[in-house]
């Protein structure tokens, strides 16, 4: 681990490592909530006759909803949608996504925020969803660790993962912090990508059925 972390200081040029928050993807690394979100991305957009794979959901994960969408109609129907045309679409698998069982919390993720918080660090959480009721419920399963002005949704920028965005300003809401004084941990390709992007060292997990590489 040393010598990953000696590689990331010197590639960036940084003269210390001193992490002080940790940020979290939320979907398939707190959550085991991918499978889901797999089958009501497939039955929500075939209702406006889109064809979208489980593999595509995978693909994608990360991303925010609506960018997802239109990127999927344009691939599909050759035309652009609006931002308002595709949160309706949202709307649809979000309602399909709140119909399912909940997904439930992978195993030890809570010990590993309890060492985190014992080591002085803060806990933050940078998603690509939006909805309240995942909001509440994170500030629910996590609120020995987390509140919200730790947790980064679709809503809080105009371009999300695989921009570094997302990141950036996970750090700045755990207090104006520099890229060597955070930890990323993402399972999602356009996670793994926002994280490097943002010039933080990042750990990637493969919680789903995508290959390592």
């Amino acid at each position: 681990m040393k010598e990953i972390i000696f590689k990331y200081m010197k590639e960036h040029g940084f003269g210390e490592f001193n992490p002080k928050a940790v940020l979290f993807d939320m979907d398939g690394v707190l959550y085991n909530s991918m499978p889901n979100h797999a089958v009501a991305w497939q039955e929500s957009m075939k209702q406006f006759d889109i064809h979208m794979t489980a593999a595509d959901a995978y693909a994608t994960e990360g991303a925010r909803g609506i960018d997802t969408i239109q990127m999927m109609v344009k691939k599909q129907k050759g035309i652009d949608i609006t931002l308002d045309e595709a949160q309706k679409m949202y709307d649809v698998k979000t309602e399909i996504f709140h119909s399912m069982p909940t997904a439930e919390i992978f195993p030890g993720v809570k010990e590993i925020m309890q060492k985190i918080k014992d080591a002085g660090m803060q806990v933050g959480v940078v998603t690509g969803s939006g909805q309240r009721p995942l909001i509440m419920r994170l500030l629910n399963d996590f609120g020995d660790f987390l509140d919200e002005a730790h947790i980064v949704t679709a809503y809080d920028v105009k371009r999300g993962k695989p921009n570094p965005d997302p990141y950036l300003m996970g750090l700045q809401k755990a207090g104006n912090l520099k890229p060597w004084e955070g930890i990323v941990v993402e399972n999602a390709p356009l996670g793994v990508r926002a994280g490097v992007a943002a010039n933080i060292f990042t750990v990637a997990i493969n919680s789903g059925p995508l290959p390592d590489e």
